[in-house]
């Protein structure tokens, strides 16, 4: 049987690379119905709970919220370990067997969550289900861009994303459905549901053994003739290794490996992070700008906004039962508006999708503050103002998730080496497991202390998000993952110079201009994107 080859193979990498995505939205996803569930606040110790009649059920009081808090925020230091691995395992290993590594990481930390007995036991279940989340989210990404055209690149990974929020939305009905099984109190509302993140990386783990390796690994390994043969496959509809865009793109990564093998003292991450050795490839200033821009990412609120929308939808005057539809309906937008990422992340470009997402969300979320305060001080007003932030905590979640979600993902898959490239996307794992961790950990203490300025502090930070792109980062869109070295070979770190100073090594090498006019189309994998 002839191996897939061109579009077919293509979609095939897209979505098992997107299950991955799933697995990782609805396992973020999933603690917040968990923390609802009676019997889980009973076993663990965090709290009560008392029957609230027929139209609210049992509801539940917490009375240990650091260590409610403790439990979810664990799971990010797993997370941080395990970008550690994943990094320093795929550019040993390969880029398949890392995501083996992380999937059985995950099998057995899911296990241990859904038979989980008392805390300590749920604490280290979680510490190990995030290891195995963070070697994934490390090799994944990594993975999808090397097999992706320059042109594709970007909207390859944004449509994982689209299922990555599909996770989170099958999490959330899913748990708002079981709590009508019985009278809410079982253990099948919780266990249930940590147990069916299972199933997403079974049917990954199954289809893994047919999925062909990084051709950019294997170039990077010295095996030559299967980078070849894995290049038709993914160029080319016949699976030809001399089409003109597999010859092309075989030629410049063997040309970017035997540069970057002149610098193979740079590989550990101590000389990622500090710059050594690294001459004009300047990794530590990667480095920054991918951990800086994770890290940012979650600064800019979305975890918090999805555990507050729920309050205040309940503020606005919405019984509980319609405040948990609403936050299930803002999870929906939030999925949908990924696809608008999909369409414009390769088109618009990087800096330009952040540029519009930072406006967008920074004028919801000061709206959304300014009319939740408005609706403490006139309750009469209920109606007007409630709805009012209700409006604009959609809107926030629809620009970020159209901007800001998938684009400090991409950002690192493209700016790094392929020598240390896996380590490269570690260190973007690791500035997003700080963010995250951090803010799950103040989120709380901070609407609790300073309420709906909260919110206005989300939206100050997305505005000075502007200065920082439009200075430090560079566009990446539709340029090829070699070229990529020659933007960041400028000494300054500023975009202008940077832009400057590839243009003037772009001119040096007129015969890549021309490779790349020959053999840079969109082709098969182009089509795919669109």
């Amino acid at each position: 049987m002839a191996p897939t080859c061109g579009r077919r193979l293509y979609y095939t990498i897209n979505f098992l690379a997107g299950l991955v995505f799933f697995f990782f939205g609805y396992d973020q996803g999933v603690m917040g119905g968990v923390n609802t569930s009676p019997d889980y606040v009973r076993v663990m110790k965090l709290g009560f709970s008392t029957y609230g009649g027929p139209n609210e059920g049992y509801v539940v009081t917490i009375t240990e919220p650091t260590r409610q808090g403790g439990i979810v925020s664990i799971y990010y230091l797993g997370t941080l370990l395990g970008c550690l691995m994943g990094g320093v395992a795929g550019d040993r290993i390969g880029r398949l067997k890392s995501m083996l590594l992380g999937c059985i990481w995950v099998l057995i930390g899911a296990t241990l969550q859904c038979s989980a007995q008392n805390i300590a036991w749920m604490l280290c279940a979680r510490v190990i289900n995030g290891i195995g989340t963070g070697i994934l989210n490390t090799t994944v990404p990594v993975w999808s861009a090397e097999v992706a055209t320059h042109t594709s690149r970007g909207a390859f990974i944004a449509s994982e994303f689209t299922l990555n929020i599909f996770g989170v939305v099958v999490a959330y009905w899913m748990e708002f459905g079981l709590g009508f099984v019985g009278d809410g109190t079982s253990q099948v509302r919780w266990r249930f549901p940590i147990a069916f993140q299972i199933l997403p990386v079974f049917a990954f783990l199954a289809c893994l053994h047919t999925m062909p390796e990084s051709p950019r690994w294997l170039l990077k390994m010295g095996r030559k003739e299967e980078a070849r043969i894995i290049l038709g496959r993914l160029r080319s509809e016949d699976g030809n290794i001399d089409a003109p865009r597999a010859k092309a793109e075989y030629e410049d990564i063997v040309a970017a490996v035997a540069l970057e093998k002149e610098h193979s003292q740079r590989n550990t991450y101590l000389s990622m992070f500090f710059g050594r050795h690294d001459g004009d490839l300047h990794i530590a200033r990667r480095v920054q700008l991918s951990i800086w821009l994770q890290i940012v990412q979650e600064w800019l609120g979305i975890a918090a906004i999805t555990v507050y929308a729920p309050t205040i939808f309940a503020e606005a005057g919405y019984s509980a039962r319609k405040s948990q539809w609403m936050s299930g309906l803002n999870d929906i937008t939030y999925m949908i508006s990924t696809l608008m990422a999909v369409i414009t992340i390769d088109r618009w470009g990087r800096r330009v999708g952040l540029y519009w997402g930072a406006i967008g969300q920074g004028i919801s979320m000061i709206l959304a503050g300014a009319f939740a305060r408005l609706l403490k001080d006139h309750p009469e007003k209920a109606t007007q103002y409630g709805g009012a932030a209700a409006f604009f905590i959609f809107a926030y979640t629809f620009i970020f998730g159209a901007t800001w979600l998938t684009i400090p993902w991409v950002y690192p898959t493209e700016t790094f080496p392929l020598e240390v490239r896996a380590k490269g996307n570690a260190f973007g794992v690791f500035g997003w497991s700080i963010g995250n961790g951090w803010l799950t950990l103040l989120s709380p203490v901070m609407f609790s202390r300073i309420g709906e300025n909260t919110l206005h502090v989300f939206g100050a930070i997305s505005f000075l998000t502007i200065p920082m792109v439009w200075a430090l980062y560079p566009e990446t869109a539709n340029r090829t993952l070699e070229e990529l070295d020659l933007l960041f070979a400028s000494k300054s770190p500023w975009v202008w110079d940077e832009e400057a100073h590839f243009r003037k090594l772009k001119a040096e090498r007129p015969e890549e201009q021309e490779q790349e006019q020959g053999g840079g189309g969109v082709g098969v994998e182009g089509d795919a994107a669109n």
